[in-house]
């Protein structure tokens, strides 16, 4: 498993990494970890390999690696993989498919982001660069083998998109025993809140993406019209003093609890202590601390999204906000939808006392729901293409016993016009860094991939007939 993000880092992808490795290691499969050193990062993990990396890129929490060591090759080789999966459609994302294509092993992609809403991270973020980055994850997926989508609503984005190759709608799912035990009592007394409190609660990364200014906003107005409540964020990340910055106003700084990354039961005690779980993010593919949310039994509050209307089913497990309004006050429910079998006892009294109240309803689908068939194909129906629908039917050793796009062999066009647009994109990188060791590096990379350009202009000439 490649990834360009991994354990410490907090989000969505990581965890999901993290909970997809232990589900096949349980298994019985073997499982290799390729992802970029983290600071604070443990020094022995068995079977993680972590990559040299530059901490912190641009201002951001995430770790880049900008060119994969010689040796890594000869890592996953030694493993010998039987399969390629790939978590990210650049940096480690690149380097999985030349590992695919060199080793001759099927390479599965799993789409976990709407890239197009994470482009604020790169120097020069523009809508060219938003259209760039569509572009760049669909055609890589199209390189894979098969795609996994997180949700029903990303995989029809994907046909939308062009992906021809198949794709098995596969979530993230939770262990509900993990959220069976912690006190919510015993958080609250911590915190020095009253068990009578309401308390309204968020979970996740805080960054821009993420829809922190809304959040913030709709806290601070619902703390003013209910004196007696009070909230508490856990997470962090780049848009963390931004928030603070918010809601610290007379009478609301002492009633909000910033209490940071929160993990094991210390995260799930902090569940149970809540009385409401407010979401505001509109750029989620599955929205992971919803479902957790609900396996501890807390009432959830949305914003409509599309990953997100695929877990909250509004009036049974929580409700859904359409169209919000400035401060978060003007936002009107969804439209109320039919509960499906058996969610009656959901109930829609969202108001549940500590340790109980709501049934935890993860996903609001059964666990082995949305996973894909023995013939290959996703358990979920949906539109498919012709396209579509004839790659569904190969044999799964046409899909996946032979190498698929990624192994096609490109013309020195391409590949000369691939290696100049890399050259300008760590061109204009290294006039936007401020990092010495950021600039040094770029620059070192700009230089030896100019003397590759220069090679296979040389190589083209010299084979072309006198």
């Amino acid at each position: 498993m490649m990834t360009n993000t991994y354990a410490p880092h907090v989000g969505g992808v990581a965890r999901s990494v993290e909970a997809f490795a232990a589900e096949y290691r349980r298994r019985g499969h073997q499982v290799l970890v390729v992802c970029p050193e983290f600071e604070n990062a443990p020094r022995r993990e068995p079977n993680v390999v972590r990559v040299p990396a530059i901490q912190r890129f641009n201002g951001s929490d995430f770790s880049v690696v900008l060119i994969a060591p010689r040796w890594l090759r000869a890592t996953v080789k030694a493993f010998a993989p039987d399969i390629i999966h790939s978590h990210h459609p650049f940096l480690l994302g690149a380097t999985a498919v030349r590992l695919a294509r060199t080793l001759d092993v099927p390479l599965v992609f799993t789409h976990h982001t709407m890239y197009e809403h994470y482009t604020h991270y790169v120097p020069g973020d523009s809508e060219a660069m938003r259209r760039f980055a569509v572009q760049l994850s669909t055609n890589y997926a199209n390189l894979s083998d098969a795609v996994f989508a997180p949700s029903q609503a990303v995989a029809e984005i994907l046909d939308r998109r062009g992906v021809r190759v198949p794709v098995h709608v596969v979530p993230t799912g939770v262990h509900l025993e993990d959220f069976a035990g912690g006190s919510g009592k015993g958080f609250r007394a911590i915190l020095a809140i009253p068990e009578s409190a309401f308390l309204v609660g968020h979970v996740g990364r805080l960054a821009p993406e993420k829809n922190p200014g809304f959040l913030a906003g709709a806290v601070a107005r619902f703390l003013v019209q209910m004196p007696s409540a009070y909230a508490v964020i856990v997470g962090g990340g780049p848009s963390i003093s931004g928030m603070r910055e918010d809601l610290q106003r007379p009478g609301l700084a002492e009633r909000v609890h910033f209490v940071g990354v929160l993990h094991g039961l210390f995260l799930v005690s902090a569940y149970k202590a809540m009385d409401g779980f407010a979401f505001a993010s509109l750029s989620e593919t599955q929205g992971m601390v919803l479902t957790e949310a609900m396996a501890a039994g807390v009432p959830v509050v949305a914003v409509s999204a599309p990953g997100v209307d695929e877990v909250v089913r509004d009036g049974a497990n929580g409700r859904l906000l359409r169209n919000p309004g400035p401060g978060g006050v003007r936002c009107r429910p969804a439209r109320h939808r039919r509960p499906a079998p058996g969610a009656a006892a959901h109930g829609s009294n969202l108001r549940a006392p500590h340790g109980g109240g709501i049934r935890p309803h993860a996903h609001g689908r059964r666990r082995d729901q949305g996973l894909p068939s023995p013939s290959g194909t996703s358990t979920h129906s949906r539109k498919r293409s012709p396209r579509r629908l004839a790659a569904d039917a190969a044999s799964p050793a046409q899909r996946m016993g032979s190498p698929g796009r990624h192994g096609r062999r490109r013309g020195v066009a391409w590949r000369r016009s691939r290696g100049l647009r890399v050259l300008r994109r760590a061109r204009t990188l290294a006039d936007h860094a401020s990092d010495t060791a950021v600039v040094r590096r770029l620059r070192t990379f700009v230089r030896v991939e100019a003397g590759l350009i220069r090679l296979r202009r040389k190589l083209a000439t010299a084979s072309r007939p006198t």
